[in-house]
């Protein structure tokens, strides 16, 4: 980026940052020459009060996606330690990995159904409270049985986080905004990485593993609290409907939901299979210590989130599928020095930019499929088609530990990896988009 273009887009984006903590909107002189329709930009109470409910729900939607992924990425960081605790291969113990994931659907379809006919707020919080429990219990378990029931039971709550918080962000967050907001939104996944490498930086080397999975009980209450304070949007309560319709709108737009689906399996391919197994091919094949597998892991999760909302202001711009398809082609061009970086430095410098495009594209994905959703079926079809879709990518863990076991890391992680991603750009491309569409009626 060079020259006066790149450096209006600079300030454009410090501009945008500088709005979202005033929740004002983004200064257009044009805009501000003729009346403006949307309700967030009217300076009267309801106006107010609807900024400041749409604050809460962002925060709400963030902070409860940012522990869930914390949450999940603690067995990532101790993946060796629990096996040797138990007396189990990592395989045996990436395994519990893959029932998480696996029993995401089941936490979709139920929260999905509730946050769409009871509201987005009371559901949320229900949603937080189960899986900050089953996480706690997880680091008292006694057998490697009941820690694989703990994580199977844990997958229902995290499968029930994300399309609610997202829903519950989007209805709330300006239609100009949502862009860069879902960028921040779904980068709370990768805060909460960067949140578990430090708690395996610090906490790890002196309480165990099992400490890990108390440290987020804290965090997971505030969020319960901040869900407290939010209200649901405009845009539920204008599209709740009967049992009866509900279901007709399900087969209706079965075509749309089987797209969806594909998308998510391709973006969680995508996801999974640069993430799971990463700490474990930073420690197995390129020996690196606890504190440097940390580090590298933890900088690479703020090019995440640099990625996410770069490439989420991109699309508010540039189109959603266009900034989508350009991050995950980039992303395959970051294959080589990701795997086979030579020293650490450059190690680090890939695992930044890979996850710089992985979580780019994955940015745009809460915008994206909340406004091609229905507006009746906005808490069920997002979150569904998000876990079929991780439900279909579940193996990709216990697949890549397999082939790293006998092949190498590099070459199971790496291949896979190209292989996803080429596979994504073309699903994101042959899909439909509806950029800005309005949530409310006008």
């Amino acid at each position: 980026m060079s020259g006066p273009t790149g450096m209006s887009s600079i300030f454009d984006l410090a501009a945008l940052f500088r709005n979202i903590v005033h929740m004002q909107n983004p200064v257009n002189h044009q805009d501000a020459k003729t009346p403006r329709e949307h309700p967030f930009t009217r300076t009267t109470p309801r106006a107010l009060a609807a900024r400041t409910n749409a604050r809460y729900a962002v925060l709400a939607g963030f902070l409860g996606w940012t522990l869930d992924a914390f949450d999940f990425f603690v067995v990532v960081f101790v993946l060796s330690a629990v096996a040797k605790n138990f007396g189990r291969s990592i395989p045996a113990i990436a395994l519990t990995l893959t029932v998480t994931l696996a029993m995401r659907p089941v936490g979709a379809f139920t929260f999905g159904l509730l946050a769409d006919h009871y509201g987005r707020r009371l559901v949320l919080l229900a949603n937080v409270a189960f899986f900050t429990l089953m996480e706690v219990m997880s680091g008292l378990a006694q057998s490697y049985t009941q820690f694989f029931l703990l994580r199977l039971l844990y997958g229902i709550g995290m499968g029930g986080n994300w399309g609610v918080g997202a829903s519950l962000a989007m209805e709330s967050a300006p239609p100009k905004w949502r862009g860069i907001l879902s960028g921040l939104l779904q980068e709370g996944y990768a805060l909460g990485n960067v949140l578990a490498a430090i708690a395996y930086y610090t906490v790890f080397p002196h309480w165990g593993w099992r400490a890990m999975f108390f440290v987020g009980a804290v965090p997971g209450l505030l969020t319960m609290l901040i869900c407290l304070r939010v209200e649901d949007p405009q845009a539920w309560q204008e599209s709740r409907t009967d049992w009866s319709s509900y279901r007709r709108a399900i087969f209706k737009n079965s075509r749309l939901f089987l797209y969806l689906v594909a998308l998510m399996a391709a973006m969680n391919f995508i996801s999974h299979g640069t993430q799971d197994l990463y700490p474990t091919f930073l420690q197995h094949q390129r020996h690196f210590d606890v504190n440097a597998t940390a580090l590298i892991t933890g900088l690479s999760m703020f090019g995440a989130i640099l990625g996410g909302l770069v490439f989420g202001h991109f699309s508010d711009r540039r189109g959603r599928r266009r900034s989508m398809v350009w991050a995950v082609l980039l992303g395959v061009a970051a294959v080589p020095l990701w795997m086979l970086a030579p020293n650490q430095p450059l190690v680090l410098l890939g695992a930044f930019i890979m996850q710089f495009m992985v979580q780019g594209a994955w940015g745009v994905i809460p915008a994206h499929i909340n406004e091609l959703s229905p507006p009746q079926l906005r808490g069920f079809f997002p979150g569904l088609a998000d876990q079929f879709g991780v439900l279909i990518a579940s193996s990709i863990g216990y697949v890549e530990a397999l082939l790293g076991e006998h092949y190498s890391y590099s070459v199971s992680m790496g291949s896979l990896a190209i292989l996803v991603l080429c596979i994504g750009a073309i699903v994101i491309s042959a899909g439909p988009e509806a950029k800005g569409v309005s949530f409310v009626h006008t």
